[in-house]
C-alpha cells in the first residue's frame, strides 16, 4: 500500500517553514496531500483559493504533492483520502504542548492513523504566519520569510485592508 499522509495547516499566508516541511515530507512518503483547512474560528487574511493557488505555485514540480482544501474533521478528510499518516511540524516545546493532545485524540478517533512529527529546519524554526502578518501590518519586510511570490500579495491584501 502507499504510503500517504495528509498535511494540514491554515497556510496564511504560507511561510519557508512550510515549505520546507512539505519538501522534506515529499521525500517521506509516497503521496503527500496538503490539505488547506477551513477554520471558521480564525478570521483569514487570504482566501482558500489563494492560499492553494501560493502552495500549488510552490509545489508543481513536486509530482507526489497534491493540494486541496479542507473542512471539518481532521481524521475523517485522512480516511476519506485513505492515508494512514497526518504530518505535522514542531518548531518549539510550546508546538509540542499544542501538537500531543491532538495527536492522541485523533489516534482515539482513528487508531489507523499515525501523526508524524518533524522538528522545523534550523533556518525556518522562528517563523510562523501570524508573526510573518505582524511584520507586514507594521511595514516590515517579510521576504526572508515567504516564497517571493507571496511578498507582494501579503502587501496588496494589507494596504487595501481587505480581508
Amino acid at each position: 500500500m502507499p504510503r500517504i499522509a495528509v498535511y494540514p495547516g491554515t497556510f496564511d499566508p504560507v511561510t519557508l517553514g512550510h515549505i520546507d516541511l512539505i519538501q522534506r515530507g515529499a521525500t517521506l512518503f509516497d503521496q503527500l496531500i496538503v490539505a488547506v483547512a477551513i477554520n471558521t474560528s480564525k478570521e483569514a487574511l487570504f482566501s482558500v483559493p489563494d492560499r492553494i493557488r501560493f502552495l500549488e505555485k510552490q509545489t508543481c514540480t513536486m509530482n507526489n504533492v497534491a493540494v486541496c482544501s479542507m473542512d471539518g474533521l481532521l481524521v475523517e478528510f485522512v480516511r476519506q483520502r485513505q492515508a494512514g499518516f497526518i504530518l505535522r511540524g514542531l518548531r518549539a516545546i510550546s508546538d509540542f504542548e499544542y501538537e500531543f493532545p491532538m495527536a492522541a485524540m485523533n489516534r482515539k478517533l482513528n487508531a489507523h492513523v499515525e501523526t508524524v512529527f518533524l522538528m522545523a529546519g534550523e533556518s525556518t524554526t522562528f517563523i510562523s504566519s501570524r508573526l510573518v502578518k505582524e511584520i507586514a501590518t507594521m511595514g516590515g519586510d517579510v521576504s526572508p520569510f515567504v516564497p517571493p511570490w507571496v511578498v507582494p500579495e501579503l502587501r496588496q491584501r494589507l494596504a487595501h485592508g481587505s480581508r
